[in-house]
């Protein structure tokens, strides 16, 4: 089960990481970050297609190394 996105009233989240947007694969590509309370980017992933996403297992691991 992937994890819940963010409500981005505005495209204002989706704006500040480059999130692509791709009319032709019907909106915008997928995208993963985990940012830490320091507001640091502890992992980047940029889909090219919509079912590019990581395994659930490899976004935990990096959250429990925060």
């Amino acid at each position: 089960m992937p994890f819940p996105g963010c409500a981005d009233i505005g495209s204002k989240v989706a704006d500040t990481y480059q999130q692509e947007v791709n009319i032709l694969k019907l909106g915008r590509m997928p995208v993963e970050i985990i940012i830490d309370r320091t507001r640091i980017i502890r992992y980047l992933h940029y889909g090219e297609s919509m079912s590019d996403i990581p395994q659930i297992q490899q976004l935990l691991e990096v959250i429990d190394t925060l």
